[in-house]
């Protein structure tokens, strides 16, 4: 076993963890786990800091493995140790978690449904790193393997829940992770999270805004705009991508009218298209419309820049609710 090197830490945690130092959620969460789970092993491509499992190395060293910069042969190395009765995490950012090894994960991975979990940090529009770096297309990527579960917690409340989320699969897991930006507040209360279900975060009988990772909680400052307009909509934290939980998109839908989407990945493929799948094979009059990457690659910036300039805002959710309530109106007067 090879000991970690440090330059890929360096270079990237100077990016995306400044000021006071933040908890690591998910580290702390994987090392209590395999405390309790002999079985539960760690592979790292050399971002043993950016993604937590420095942890796991200071911590459980033998059943830590460096792999280097070579993620789709960490991919077979942790396939292998899965049929050695393993349960492997790999971890590395998430573009470099799809892209780089999706042949080895489908092949190897996927099609004999091993108990692999594959954990990629820096989701979306992450990191001031540019498009190398940021996984616009991961989520539609893992959601076409058959036998895939696709996880992206809200954020530092759902990081330990997800880890065990990971575990109830039998099978394997993508899970699209953002680490803690700083130190988390005194009332900070971690949230539970079960696969193939959401989370009604806040009820609302007008429409329902359903999100993913990061827009969640953008999601709840667009009902809250929506509110001061006397307009009541349901903000749906859904976690679990696939399986889509449907028939919680289905009782809004039914109930409301009116859906719309949110979610820090492209358009195509994503949450969008898990949700719109499932409302136009329903054949419910829905009045539809959604948020995220508008198939454009983008540009390195800070996370506030860039979800501004492509429209990863309240204001954009507010304005495609909106759009969706006029869509509705439209479908009930048969225009």
């Amino acid at each position: 076993m090879t000991q970690p090197t440090a330059e890929a830490d360096l270079e990237v945690t100077d990016f995306i963890t400044r000021g006071a130092p933040a908890p690591r959620l998910y580290g702390d969460a994987l090392v209590t786990a395999a405390k309790a789970d002999p079985r539960i092993v760690c592979l790292c491509a050399d971002l043993a800091g950016a993604t937590e499992t420095d942890v796991f190395r200071d911590t459980l060293r033998q059943r830590f493995f460096h792999t280097g910069i070579a993620e789709a042969n960490m991919i077979g190395v942790a396939a292998g140790m899965a049929r050695g009765g393993d349960i492997p995490f790999v971890h590395t950012f998430c573009v470099f978690a799809t892209r780089r090894c999706y042949d080895q994960i489908a092949m190897q991975v996927a099609y004999p449904k091993l108990p692999v979990k594959i954990v990629g940090f820096l989701p979306g529009l992450t990191t001031l790193l540019g498009v190398s770096h940021q996984a616009i297309d991961d989520l539609a990527l893992m959601r076409a393997l058959p036998n895939m579960t696709v996880i992206e917690p809200e954020g530092p409340t759902q990081m330990a829940a997800a880890v065990s989320a990971a575990l109830q699969v039998d099978g394997p897991v993508y899970l699209r992770l953002k680490r803690a930006d700083g130190p988390v507040g005194p009332d900070f209360l971690p949230q539970a999270l079960i696969p193939g279900q959401g989370t009604v975060v806040m009820d609302g009988s007008d429409g329902a805004i359903i999100a993913c990772g990061l827009m969640v909680d953008i999601a709840k400052q667009a009902a809250r705009s929506l509110a001061a307009q006397g307009i009541n909509a349901a903000v749906i934290n859904m976690a679990t991508i696939k399986p889509l939980d449907q028939a919680l998109v289905l009782d809004f839908a039914r109930r409301t009218g009116v859906i719309v989407t949110a979610e820090n990945h492209s358009v195509i493929g994503g949450l969008s298209s898990a949700v719109a799948d499932v409302l136009l094979e329903s054949g419910m009059p829905v009045g539809y419309a959604k948020v995220g990457i508008q198939d454009c690659f983008g540009e390195g910036g800070s996370t506030p820049f860039l979800f501004n300039k492509y429209g990863l805002t309240a204001d954009a959710i507010v304005a495609a609710f909106h759009q969706a309530r006029s869509r509705r109106k439209a479908l009930s007067l048969g225009i």
